[in-house]
């Protein structure tokens, strides 16, 4: 059996999960001094990574992070939507708005539309009217053609 070793410049024999090993042992120390502090202390190094720490802004396009255990959770805090929700809301309370109106007969469309509809039912009595009047005159001179 022959076995081909193709050694790529810049590899190590180093498993990959070493910096992960490594980072783990560096971290234990602080876990073990106490769970409150350990927890308050990750979530302040997190924040203070690059220059979030110097400068502190509002994005709302930055991403927050969603964990929130029970006890901390305000219930009476009212959560801001995103501008797209607020403008799907607006968008369907718009649309509802115009719908009801449109149901009312206010808005430009609907008043064409009845205008349209009332036409059509005059012309279909009308009609009606005339086919009425022919088929009596069919019948008069059936009448007549018998007597």
């Amino acid at each position: 059996m022959l076995f081909l070793i193709v050694v790529v410049a810049g590899t190590t024999t180093r498993p990959r999960s070493f910096r992960q090993k490594e980072a783990e042992n560096e971290e234990e120390p602080e876990q073990v001094s106490g769970d409150d502090a350990g927890e308050q202390s990750d979530e302040e190094t997190r924040k203070k990574k690059g220059t979030q720490g110097i400068i502190e802004i509002e994005n709302p396009n930055l991403v927050k992070p969603k964990n929130l255990r029970a006890r901390d959770v305000d219930v009476d805090k009212t959560t801001e939507l995103s501008r797209r929700e607020r403008e799907e809301i607006e968008k369907q309370k718009a649309h509802e708005r115009y719908m009801r109106l449109q149901e009312q007969g206010k808005t430009d469309q609907s008043k064409k539309d009845l205008e349209r509809l009332a036409l059509i039912r005059q012309q279909r009595a009308e009609a009606a009217k005339k086919r009425d009047e022919e088929k009596a005159a069919k019948e008069l001179k059936k009448a007549e053609v018998r007597k």
